[in-house]
């Protein structure tokens, strides 16, 4: 399931459109950031992963580590973008696509611009930080520079739920402390 952005009346509207083949690989490369989010998790990080394919292959993955790496801006993104730049040799990554597992924050999305991605897909949306629409959306910015192509929703259920869950836990566990 495809969930594309339509502004109507003043109101975003999701919709939801079935597109095949596409499917297929989008689900396949988020499950591929999904194991990566599981991997932020066991480092007790906000469970967010992300890869960077092009031309069908992944040359980038990244998880959320800015607690481990005492580094603000090392989000998921943007450790995915710094791997496949590193592996390709160029900062700019055009022809590629970053899949993630939540809703790229607008740091995040500078990012994804001045890399030169070709297309963002995000698996749940993010009701705080979200800057594909959600509390912003950087991407319908005509004044910018660079657009790409955003999707939304892809695993979103799977995605959502490995964060309910972490924050659930982390709750938990502050309350016991």
């Amino acid at each position: 399931m495809l969930i594309v952005k339509q502004h109507l009346d003043n109101y975003l509207h999701l919709v939801v459109i079935a597109t095949g083949h596409n499917i297929d690989m989008n689900q396949h490369f988020m499950a591929e950031a999904l194991l990566l989010a599981r991997q932020a998790a066991a480092c007790d990080e906000v469970p967010v992963g992300a890869v960077v394919v092009c031309g069908g292959s992944i040359v980038g993955r990244g998880f959320n580590q800015p607690i481990s790496r005492h580094d603000p801006s090392a989000h998921a993104e943007i450790m995915a973008l710094r791997d496949a730049a590193a592996r390709l040799g160029n900062y700019r990554l055009p022809g590629c696509s970053l899949y993630v597992t939540l809703e790229p924050c607008p740091m995040c999305v500078g990012a994804i611009f001045h890399a030169r991605i070709e297309r963002v897909v995000f698996g749940a949306t993010d009701p705080k930080t979200g800057a594909a629409g959600s509390v912003v959306d950087l991407f319908a910015q005509t004044r910018l520079n660079h657009h790409c192509r955003v999707e939304g929703g892809v695993l979103a259920e799977e995605c959502g739920l490995l964060l309910s869950s972490f924050f659930a836990a982390r709750r938990a566990r502050t309350a016991l402390a």
